[in-house]
C-alpha cells in the first residue's frame, strides 16, 4: 500500500511534465519576453486587452509592443508553474506534518521545495536579464530537475517494487553513467536552444556539406560573457553556434551507445521491462532529433523533442532508483550466514544496506 502523497506525488509530476513542455513551447515560439516584466504582464494578472490596459503598456513599455499570442504563452506557462509550485509546497507541508512516521520522505519534499523557489527566481532572471543563455539554460535544468526529483518522490511513496537479486556493481554503474550523460546532453540541448543554434546545420549526417565544419568552440561556450541588452533570436555568430549544435550532435552519439549497452546489460540481468523501456524511450529522442534537422525545427516536433528529453531523463530515474531499491543483507544463522534480499528503501539511517545482522 502506497504512503500517503503518493497520488499528489503522482499528480505534481504530470503536471512538472507539463510545465516543461509549456516552457519548450513558449521559447521555441520565441515568447520568452511575450511579457517584459514578473510576474504579471505589462502590470497586468493577463495580457492587457482594453483600450485602457493596452494604453498603460505602451506608456510604461513602449520598446515592448504587446503581442497577445507571445503574451499569453508566456503567461499560461506561469500559471501552470505557479501552479505546480503550491502542489510542491502541499508535498513539502505533509512531509512535515508527518515526519517520523511509517518511512515517510522528509528531506526530498524540502529540497523539492527550495528548488521550485529557485526556479521562480530563475524565472523572473529569465525576463529581467533579456534571456541571457546561461539563466535560460539554468532555468531549464531547474524544471528537469523540479522533474525528476518529484519522480523520485512518488518512487519512494509507492511501495511498488518487490525484491531483486542483487545486481552487478557494473550494471549500477553504468546506469549511474547513462544518467549523468542524459543530464549532460540536456544541458546542451537547452544551450542550444538559448542560443538559437538549432538550425545552425541543416543536413545530416554531415553539416554544411562537411564531416567537421567551421566551428568556433570558444565563442560558442563563452560562459563568462557580459549580459545582454537582449538575447531574443541570439547575439551569436554562425560559427558559434555551429560549435554548439555540432556538440549536442557528438553527446547525442555517446548517449546512445552507453544506453544501447545499459538496454542490453538490463535485458541479460532478467529487467527486460526496464530494457525496453530504455530502448523505446532512447529510440524516440534520437529520432525526434533527427527529425527536428530534416525538417527544420517544426514547431510540434521541437517541443516533443523536449518531452521526449523529459521522459528520458525520468526513465534513467527510475531505472537507477530500480536497480538500488534491493540490495543483499547478510544475515547471521548461528555460526554460519546467509543472505536475504530485503529492501534498501526500508533500511533506516540506523542501519547500513552492507550492515551484519545475527538472529
Amino acid at each position: 500500500m502506497a504512503r500517503p502523497g503518493f497520488r499528489l506525488a503522482v499528480f505534481a509530476t504530470l503536471l512538472a511534465l507539463l510545465v516543461v513542455m509549456l516552457g519548450a513551447y513558449t521559447r521555441l515560439t520565441h515568447a520568452g519576453l511575450g511579457c517584459p516584466d514578473w510576474p504579471g504582464c505589462y502590470g497586468f494578472i493577463g495580457v492587457p486587452k482594453s483600450e485602457a490596459q493596452l494604453a498603460h503598456a505602451e506608456q510604461h513599455f513602449p520598446e515592448h509592443p504587446v503581442e497577445a499570442a507571445k503574451g499569453w504563452a508566456e503567461m499560461v506557462h506561469r500559471y501552470f508553474a505557479g501552479t505546480l509550485a503550491l502542489v510542491i509546497a502541499a508535498l513539502a507541508v505533509q512531509a512535515v506534518r508527518r515526519h517520523g512516521r511509517d518511512g515517510q520522505p522528509y528531506r526530498l519534499p524540502l529540497l523539492l521545495l527550495g528548488v521550485v523557489l529557485a526556479q521562480a527566481a530563475f524565472g523572473m532572471w529569465t525576463v529581467t536579464l533579456k534571456l541571457w543563455p546561461q539563466v535560460v539554460t539554468a532555468h531549464l535544468l531547474g524544471g528537469f530537475t523540479t522533474l525528476s526529483l518529484l519522480l523520485l518522490l512518488a518512487l519512494r511513496l509507492s511501495r511498488a517494487f518487490a525484491p531483486l537479486p542483487k545486481l552487478p556493481l557494473s550494471l549500477r554503474r553504468l546506469a549511474a553513467l547513462g544518467f549523468l550523460l542524459v543530464i549532460g546532453q540536456i544541458a546542451l540541448g537547452g544551450w542550444v536552444s538559448a542560443n538559437y543554434a538549432a538550425v545552425a546545420c541543416i543536413d545530416l549526417p554531415t553539416c554544411h556539406g562537411q564531416w567537421w565544419p567551421a566551428a568556433d568552440f570558444s565563442n560558442g561556450f563563452h560562459l563568462t560573457q557580459h549580459v545582454g541588452p537582449n538575447y531574443l533570436g541570439g547575439q551569436l555568430d554562425s560559427d558559434a553556434r555551429t560549435a554548439i549544435h555540432m556538440s549536442h550532435r557528438l553527446g547525442a552519439l555517446l548517449v546512445t551507445a552507453v544506453l544501447l549497452l545499459l538496454s542490453w546489460k538490463l535485458y541479460r540481468c532478467g529487467l527486460a521491462g526496464l530494457s525496453r523501456l530504455v530502448l523505446l524511450a532512447l529510440l524516440v529522442q534520437v529520432g525526434l532529433g533527427i527529425s527536428n534537422i530534416l525538417f527544420h525545427l517544426p514547431l510540434p516536433v521541437a517541443v516533443a523533442h523536449n518531452a521526449g528529453g523529459a521522459l528520458l531523463l525520468l526513465c534513467m530515474v527510475l531505472v537507477n532508483y530500480r536497480i538500488r531499491v534491493i540490495d543483499k543483507v547478510r544475515v547471521g544463522v548461528g555460526r554460519g550466514w546467509r543472505l536475504r534480499p530485503v529492501a534498501a528503501v526500508g533500511i533506516t539511517h540506523h542501519m547500513r544496506k552492507d550492515s551484519w545482522r545475527r538472529f
